[in-house]
């Protein structure tokens, strides 16, 4: 005969795999938030050479 775990214990084991999934949601939730931008304000910026941008081509080069 087959032992079958009680209902109880699959209750169980399916809320915790629910609780740990919309925990990790929840985290990521404000990360991803914080990510995106809005469009206009990344088409603004676009490339900015600087000067340390300048130093890292020139030895990239071997000047």
């Amino acid at each position: 005969m087959k032992h079958q775990p009680s209902l109880a214990r699959r209750q169980f084991l399916k809320q915790v795999a629910t609780g740990t999934a919309a925990g990790a949601a929840v985290m990521a939730a404000p990360a991803a938030l914080a990510q995106a931008k809005p469009a206009a304000e990344a088409k603004k910026k676009g490339y900015q050479e600087s000067e340390h941008v300048r130093n890292y081509y020139a030895a990239a080069r071997g000047l």
